[in-house]
């Protein structure tokens, strides 16, 4: 069943006669005949027509419409929502920056669709848990450590440290919470500048998705995979599953076995792990925990790790296919003035979080985020995003929220109410704006549903400017309110309902993206 393109081909189209004709034994148009007889007599259909070789095109009557206006608003926040996914356990990794800066403008991409993403799994009946990865072991967190010991002392940062303004707000801090730390050896210096500053890194990132409205089920430390030594674990699998092998003095993993372009270095030569030894061993942490599938989220610039990802869930056994999906984002670019907006005030060479919020606000930075497929570059202008003008896709969304509500207002403010659901009369919405408004708010779920099989929240985002498109032309064809002295009819309350469930929609939808559906505007 589907809604065709063209409305005067019915409100339903149906294949069915075709693909199961020779199943039955019959020609199409034969059983697509006896299967318009027996829909024509089922009550609140309209009518059946067959086209062509055996197309059904399906037409309902008012009445069976438009109580869907009832339907939804009696649904409220779970109206959309399905079981499509139920069964599913499923681990969602997304943003995981490495805690050496503010969250960049690759990973505020992640986060608004990640975040989407997660809310669209759970409503389609999906267990998820999201999860946030620190990589907070290895050589970045040296360096992290040594830039923020050189900004206290007001030296330069090492050529291969880091930089800007927040290194020194940090700097700052952890001479304020150790105030001798400048009067220890330099090695016990920068142990503390490490303890302390990655801890404040992290509350820094912590804080700024709070504000962002994203948050985590787990905040996860790659430094506790080496000191509960799940690093061995992992190898210790892998060796007996007999993809291990020893060369040139190191510990690799024969990932050619199942399509990589090279084998990997679990541990070198020199006793130290690989990044990739970690990744092992934080797959295989995730999936003993009872994640049937883990999902991660990664920048453009990762691209060369599906093929190894998916070779060492191979070796563990898995079926990759199954139980471990990547998803690669495009970059993103924020433009003033038709030109790149390349620095931030605290990063120096890269745009964070908090600029994008700043620019934008968070409403319409996570909308515009999520508004694209992850997998295609997009450039989000700040005088766009920031009009109150119907070119502005958040507003003109938040725009329909806000005047449904405005129109329910009114219609308090003159004595009119929707009355008893027992009462609601659908088959007074006759009017082709009404019917066009009630397919829109039919489609709803199957879309949330095809967004979170597909990862691609912005379905939700292109969904809702085209049902603002019909809730405003309603609203300009079908007045819901009486004027003057008129008096209150049926009609007038069927319209509010129909009104109501639009807001509903609207709100479900909006809420979906991690977006406010405001009342005034």
């Amino acid at each position: 069943m589907e809604r065709p393109r063209n409305p005067e081909h019915g409100d339903y189209a149906s294949t069915m006669a075709m693909q199961l004709g020779k199943k039955a034994g019959v020609a199409p148009r034969e059983l697509a005949s006896a299967l318009a007889t027996e829909l024509s007599s089922r009550p609140g259909i309209k009518s059946v027509e067959i086209a062509g070789p055996g197309f059904l095109n399906i037409r309902l009557d008012a009445a069976a419409a438009g109580v869907l206006a009832r339907d939804v608003v009696l649904a409220g926040q779970e109206y959309g929502h399905t079981d499509r996914l139920a069964g599913q356990k499923i681990n969602l990794e997304f943003v995981s920056a490495n805690p050496t800066g503010p969250v960049h403008i690759g990973g505020v991409r992640w986060a608004a669709v990640g975040d989407a993403l997660s809310r669209l799994l759970r409503a389609s009946g999906a267990d998820v848990g999201t999860e946030y990865y620190f990589n907070d072991a290895g050589s970045q967190i040296d360096r992290f450590a040594r830039s923020l010991l050189a900004a206290a002392k007001g030296e330069a940062a090492p050529e291969d440290g880091y930089g800007g303004a927040y290194i020194a707000e940090i700097a700052g801090a952890v001479k304020a919470r150790v105030p001798a730390v400048l009067e220890l050896p330099e090695a016990e210096a920068q142990e503390v500048f490490r303890v302390e500053g990655v801890e404040l890194m992290f509350a820094e990132i912590r804080q700024s998705l709070d504000e962002f409205g994203v948050h985590f089920d787990t905040y996860f430390n790659e430094k506790d995979l080496h000191d509960r030594g799940e690093l061995q674990e992992a190898l210790d699998r892998l060796r007996e599953q007999g993809h291990v092998f020893e060369a040139d003095g190191a510990t690799w993993l024969r990932t050619t076995d199942f399509g990589d372009d090279k084998d990997r270095v679990l541990r070198k030569s020199d006793g130290d792990w690989t990044y990739f030894a970690a990744d092992c061993a934080y797959y295989l942490d995730k999936r003993k925990r009872g994640f049937e599938k883990v999902v991660i989220m990664l920048g453009a610039d990762h691209h060369g790790y599906i093929g190894r990802m998916k070779a060492m869930a191979a070796c563990f056994g898995d079926d990759p296919a199954v139980s471990l999906e990547i998803l690669i984002g495009q970059l993103v670019n924020l433009v003033r003035d038709g030109e790149p907006v390349r620095m931030s005030k605290r990063a120096g060479t890269v745009v964070t979080l908090e600029d994008f919020v700043d620019a934008l606000g968070v409403d319409a930075t996570r909308y515009a985020l999520a508004r694209y497929s992850s997998d295609s570059p997009i450039d989000i202008d700040i005088d766009l995003w920031t009009r109150a003008k119907s070119d502005n896709p958040v507003y003109y969304v938040q725009y329909v929220a806000a005047r449904s509500a405005s129109v329910a207002r009114q219609a308090a403010a003159v004595g009119l109410t929707r009355g008893e659901p027992g009462d609601f009369r659908p088959e007074l919405l006759v009017h082709e704006k009404e019917n066009d408004l009630l397919k829109a708010i039919g489609e709803y779920p199957a879309v949330v549903g095809s967004a979170a099989e597909l990862r691609e929240p912005h379905r939700v985002a292109r969904y809702l400017e085209d049902l603002a498109g019909d809730y405003h032309r309603f609203f300009d064809k079908c007045r819901v309110t009486p004027m003057g002295d008129e008096e209150i009819t049926d009609l007038h309350r069927a319209r509010l309902w129909l009104n109501d469930a639009t807001r509903t929609v609207i709100a479900n939808g909006l809420g979906l993206l991690g977006v406010t559906a405001p009342e005034r505007m």
